[in-house]
């Protein structure tokens, strides 16, 4: 088994990679807030946790994962007023929160399903364990961690144990910066603390999804009231994966607060270090820009497919970028992907069946996934194995075992491109055989009018040394 080096943002450098477990990795990826399509800046996120499980399996890993659907209404602390983001698109929709996160839980498992990404072993839903997190914080509670206001009940922050350690940030100089903004509830130690339970009261009064609970306001019945955000992730993790994890992934704006937060009230409530490697992606940029719904830059996978590219295409796209650098979007650069990934297809449609591999090939894409995920650098691996003068059998063994990782569904595209194409409309037959004729003529623009004909018709063409060959888009 190669040995994997992954950057931890818990030590602030590459390390060996030693699960709990030699067989078996614990992990859990931070999912989406279920209140709108997820934008492709999102899916980027979902892909590179797809990239880690893959090579975690290729290396010959068992993993479990977990990733999860935020689906209550997405506070991050007492500052936060107003309705929040499912209570507004309840109310935009005119539906249940209930019927809003499955409207967008169904919608984000497609886009994923046609990015090629499987699903996770377990998908939890804070909603489903609201006994769970009650728990957790009446844990905090009795060990003295948290505390309770007319208006929530808060982590004690000055009670937790290198509070800042996963950012590296200056405690004194957080404090100085939230201590210069408007606190809502006048009553909390810190300014940093934050909120485990917010009541059903003051600037929540109105909030739409409650549980009862045992914590006690003067304000409110029953301790009415909804979880924070951090510890819905905490409790999830402890349910599915045990106190003790070995990654932990997410975006890198979940470094300063919510993974933060998250280390230090798990770790308080279980007596357990939360998880051993904390990675974190970077993010995606439209045209040097951030990703804005009010500019219209804010891109749906369904976009993607209006537009005629391929889902597998934006994979490809995203496969060029390491997951710890930022990636700019343009159309342009998805064009190219998809060139590139068509180029791909065309190039295997004539291999022989596979036999066996290219050892030195499959030892360089190892090395190039067992580097901290080093997506650019397997791909630049896999274009070298097509270049090389080995025996087209030997080249597709190695490379379908390459798109084990790389999941661009390369064997099940050219098994039904090749039946597709034995079925070709007479039309079409027609065209490319008007076209070839055009060619030897030397009529390039004759040519490159039934080219585009061919392509409005739902083809993609690729003239090579050995013929020109065609690819259902």
């Amino acid at each position: 088994m190669n040995k994997l080096h992954i950057y931890n943002t818990l030590g602030k450098q590459k390390q060996e990679f030693k699960p709990m477990d030699p067989q078996n990795v614990l992990m859990y990826h931070c999912g989406p807030t279920v209140y709108w399509t997820q934008h492709i800046g999102n899916l980027r996120a979902t892909f590179m946790a797809d990239i880690v499980t893959r090579t975690l399996v290729y290396l010959g890993y068992n993993i479990t994962l977990v990733r999860n659907y935020t689906d209550v209404g997405h506070l991050t602390s007492d500052e936060d007023v107003g309705e929040d983001k499912m209570a507004k698109a309840s109310k935009r929709e005119s539906m249940s929160p209930e019927k809003i996160a499955q409207k967008y839980i169904d919608i984000f498992e497609k886009d994923i399903h046609a990015l090629n990404i499987p699903d996770a072993n377990h998908k939890p839903r804070p909603t489903q364990l609201i006994s769970e997190i009650i728990e957790m914080i009446q844990t905090l509670i009795n060990k003295e961690f948290a505390y309770t206001t007319d208006l929530a009940v808060y982590f004690d922050i000055s009670k937790a144990k290198d509070y800042t350690r996963l950012s590296g940030q200056k405690l004194e100089e957080n404090l100085a910066h939230a201590g210069s903004g408007n606190i809502a509830d006048k009553n909390k130690k810190n300014p940093q603390d934050f909120a485990l339970w917010f009541f059903k009261a003051g600037t929540h009064a109105n909030a739409i999804q409650t549980w009862r609970s045992p914590f006690v306001s003067p304000l409110v019945k029953n301790g009415e009231g909804f979880p924070g955000w951090h510890i819905e992730c905490s409790t999830m993790a402890k349910k599915y994966l045990g106190k003790t994890i070995d990654i932990h992934m997410g975006g890198i704006e979940h470094i300063p607060v919510h993974h933060t937060n998250e280390i230090a009230q798990s770790e308080n409530a279980n007596d357990a270090p939360l998880a051993n490697y904390w990675l974190h992606n970077e993010h995606l940029t439209v045209d040097g820009g951030k990703m804005s719904k009010s500019e219209g830059t804010s891109y749906s996978l369904q976009e993607i497919i209006d537009k005629g590219f391929n889902p597998l295409a934006l994979r490809y796209l995203f496969l060029q970028a390491h997951y710890r650098s930022k990636q700019n979007f343009t159309w342009k650069a998805l064009a190219g992907a998809q060139n590139a990934l068509n180029k791909l297809y065309i190039t295997v449609m004539d291999f022989d069946e596979p036999k066996t591999g290219c050892v030195e090939f499959e030892e360089k894409f190892k090395n190039a996934i067992s580097d901290d995920f080093n997506t650019p650098q397997a791909l630049a691996v896999m274009w070298d194995l097509l270049k090389s003068d080995h025996p087209t059998s030997a080249k597709a063994k190695t490379l379908f075992k390459f798109d084990e990782v790389l999941g661009l569904d390369i064997q099940k595209k050219i098994q039904d491109t090749k039946k597709q194409l034995n079925n070709l409309p007479e039309e079409i037959i027609n065209l490319l055989e008007q076209r070839k004729t055009a060619r030897e003529n030397k009529n390039w623009e004759e040519s490159d009018n039934i080219r585009d004909k061919i392509q409005q018709a739902g083809y993609w063409l690729e003239d090579t040394p050995n013929g020109t060959k065609i690819l259902p888009k």
